[in-house]
């Protein structure tokens, strides 16, 4: 962000639920999934234009509607206790802050993220409270952000995208509002304290951070030229994710030279995937992980439809193999193997692995209008802490948005890439 340009924090709040919570859903118990995951808020934030209505109204219509949002989505307004959330009705924390800039110069620098984010990623309160923080910060010409941290404990993103929808039309008076489900735990019933976690820890490094953008057009020649007998019609996040890992290899191998082994990890949303399929907007962390790998043993690259066509056969296999006995009896132990499975290869001395989340075709533009229009950019900013992480996600004219995390030495090669500047 340039100098001149700073965020002012104006005040702070405790917005609650509207309604209290009644006696019988004091309690909520966390699932196997919502243990496991590790002590961060997710973040998303979203950048709306300038509009008639004032920056007071807007605020007042924000509190007004998230205090309404938090009867609905009670857990999150409630303190997390070990393997249980008490929905005591403490609340979500509310900042309203002035950028003195206008959103055009600002988006025109595409500038750091966090001045609009309440709190960093890596917070131990998100282990307890406050579970959910909104920061929205106003600019000179009118222009609006609203920064989200949610408990990375109580929501993956699917989960973060169904409060959004609800509280936007709630805010927006659409009379649809989405209403959550709280069945979690009985198809995912937690494990003993007792129980080792199989927690999986990323490498911390001295990385680099940068944000590439795939239009939609430059995607379309990538399907093309990523097409093959094993996948004719390759998906958008197929094609980058595969080219993006090409040129990975390609800094990797530069930098240190000979054979080595890579693997690709990446999270998925498992509600329609299981069979039966779960509730569309069950709420709390539903997500699998599967993991493919690819060994050079030569020097040539390996092609743009061979990777393509790896990463296609990992989802298959995934689903048929591990999502179908999510619903069995032993669904936590499939779990926690998956985990420690996971664990063991970041662990590996041996082998680079890239750690993939992709937020495509999660409506991030379409769904979240509080009534002042729909966002100019929506972005989930990537942790700088770790290396070899990537946050794919879409733009609002259809292509792919990156932010890719790499050691120095590899993001100095991977930037330079020619296969990766001839799309991004």
């Amino acid at each position: 962000m340039a100098e001149e340009f700073k965020v002012e924090i104006i005040k702070r709040e405790t917005i609650k639920p509207s309604s209290p919570t009644p006696p019988h859903l004091k309690i909520y118990q966390l699932s196997v999934l919502d243990q496991l995951q590790p002590v961060v808020y997710g973040q998303v934030v979203y950048f709306y234009p300038k509009n008639d209505i004032s920056s007071e109204q807007r605020s007042h219509q924000l509190k007004k509607s998230l205090s309404e949002s938090l009867v609905r989505f009670y857990p999150i307004a409630g303190r997390i206790n070990s393997t249980t959330i008490d929905c005591n009705d403490e609340g979500a924390q509310y900042i309203e802050a002035r950028f003195n800039g206008l959103l055009s110069t600002f988006l025109d620098q595409s500038a750091v993220l966090q001045p609009f984010l309440a709190a960093k990623m890596e917070s131990p309160e998100s282990g307890t409270w406050p579970q959910l923080l909104v920061q929205a910060t106003f600019f000179d010409c009118g222009g609006l952000a609203i920064g989200i941290c949610m408990s990375h404990k109580f929501a993956d993103a699917t989960t973060m995208g169904i409060f959004m929808k609800s509280w936007a039309e709630t805010s927006n008076g659409s009379g649809q509002t989405v209403f959550p489900e709280f069945d979690g735990a009985s198809y995912f019933p937690p494990i003993e304290l007792s129980v080792q976690r199989p927690a999986v820890e990323l490498k911390k490094a001295e990385s680099v951070m940068k944000r590439y953008v795939f239009d939609k057009p430059k995607i379309l020649e990538l399907k093309a030229n990523a097409a093959g007998d094993s996948v004719q019609q390759p998906t958008r996040v197929e094609v980058v994710t595969a080219l993006i890992l090409k040129c990975v290899m390609a800094a990797s191998r530069s930098n240190l030279g000979g054979p080595k082994k890579y693997a690709l990890t990446q999270s998925m949303n498992i509600r329609k995937r299981v069979d039966p399929p779960l509730p569309e907007n069950l709420v709390g962390n539903v997500v699998g992980y599967f993991a493919v790998r690819t060994e050079e043993h030569h020097e040539e690259e390996p092609a743009l439809r061979d990777l393509v066509a790896l990463l296609r056969k990992g989802i298959r296999e995934f689903a048929e193999k591990k999502a179908k006995r999510l619903r069995e009896d032993d669904a936590s132990a499939v779990i926690c193997r998956d985990l420690q499975e996971a664990a063991e290869l970041i662990r590996s001395e041996d082998t680079k692995v890239l750690i993939f989340t992709s937020l495509c075709n999660f409506q991030l533009y379409e769904a979240v209008d509080f009534g002042w229009g729909k966002p100019i950019w929506v972005t989930v900013p990537a942790s700088e802490s770790h290396s070899n992480v990537v946050t794919l996600m879409d733009t609002r004219g259809g292509g792919v948005e990156a932010w890719v995390t790499l050691t120095k030495e590899d993001m100095a090669s991977f930037e330079r890439d020619p296969d990766l500047l001839a799309f991004a």
